[in-house]
């Protein structure tokens, strides 16, 4: 595949995103799921509510990460200025898409150095795929791509089934564990390891991190389904119906979630996957996340203008907030304790 290529299909990508044509229900997360026990008697005031929280050592005002969305679309340089400035007004952290056009051409779209400088204070995550890391250049683009941003850390993304199902996609996928690990031995930054869409299994979850990753996001069903953008994209009718067969494909968000913390009960874990508002980080939150991501709920805003990407966030902000001094929750240790209604309840209470 070119440059060109590589750069045509991120611009598509964006456009299916952006159009809402590849989102799975809401619902399929299992965040609809879960309900907050009301507490009508917080004994708190709502404006000393502390939501801060902190990544890689680096603190966060809000326990935020706007996702990895943007790759080798030329248009992505205004997107990735906006949330970048965003990132740093807010005191978020951020993490690019995939830099591997950025890597492999002579373009860069936005993700060089002037982002740093746009947001120097953020914890800013570099990003490239796994299935990349057993090229011959692998490693050396792993190291490159945290160099061009002076990135706190290194996202390897697993895709393996929107590289299954996309036309021209990456299929071996032989001794990817191993060259994660050789990334972490040589890198210089840690390393997170994100699912795109599917979840991540806690077997998978214990592999990563024996390998040496020490920070997941689990990134499970929920969010944009990139099978679905896949069969968006495809060209034949036979491309189409496989990969829309695999639309809903994956473990939803609050499962991988739950059960990954289960599993790594000290791990650091970012929540990403169909979180729409505050009161959805909230959940993620009381599931075990300590960070949780969100990208294509602010896609949109992140084309137009940076005060929109900090108008969206300020929002999802406040409903975070509301949700932790409605369950008597002053900071998020105790939102993590916060105590929930089981599915039942009415069915229990009337037996």
């Amino acid at each position: 595949m070119t440059h060109s290529d590589m750069g045509r299909r991120k611009d598509d990508h964006l456009d299916i995103v952006l159009d809402r044509r590849a989102s799975v229900r809401s619902s399929f997360s299992g965040l609809d799921d879960i309900r907050f026990e009301h507490c009508a008697l917080p004994e708190l005031n709502l404006d000393d509510v502390d939501v801060s929280g902190s990544l890689l050592g680096i603190a966060l005002r809000a326990p935020l990460l706007i996702s990895s969305m943007t790759g080798g679309a030329d248009r992505a340089t205004a997107i990735n200025r906006h949330l970048a400035e965003a990132a740093q007004e807010l005191g978020i952290a951020m993490g690019v898409g995939s830099q591997r056009v950025a890597l492999q051409s002579g373009g860069d779209q936005g993700l060089t150095r002037e982002l740093r400088r746009l947001a120097p204070d953020i914890a800013l995550l570099g990003n490239i795929g796994a299935a990349q890391l057993i090229e011959p250049d692998g490693l050396d683009m792993a190291r490159r791509a945290v160099d061009m941003l002076q990135a706190n850390a290194l996202i390897i993304h697993l895709n393996p089934l929107q590289e299954a199902v996309q036309a021209g996609g990456d299929r071996r996928w032989e001794g990817i564990l191993d060259a994660i690990h050789r990334v972490v031995l040589s890198v210089g930054v840690p390393v997170v390891v994100k699912e795109v869409g599917a979840g991540l299994s806690a077997d998978v979850a214990l592999a990563l991190v024996n390998a040496g990753v020490q920070v997941l996001d689990i990134a499970g069903l929920g969010g944009t389904s990139w099978a679905a953008v896949e069969a968006e994209r495809a060209e034949n009718p036979a491309d189409r119906e496989v990969a829309m067969a695999f639309a809903q494909w994956g473990i939803p968000t609050a499962v991988s979630l739950a059960m990954v913390r289960q599993a790594l009960p000290d791990t650091p874990l970012i929540a990403s996957g169909g979180i729409h508002n505050g009161i959805d980080v909230a959940k993620a939150i009381r599931l075990g996340a300590d960070v949780v991501g969100q990208a294509a709920g602010v896609l949109r805003n992140a084309t137009l203008s940076t005060a929109a990407v900090i108008e969206h966030f300020d929002i999802v902000i406040r409903q975070l907030r509301i949700a932790c001094f409605c369950t008597g929750s002053a900071d998020l240790r105790a939102l993590r304790s916060a105590r929930l209604l089981a599915p039942n309840t009415l069915q229990s209470l009337l037996s």
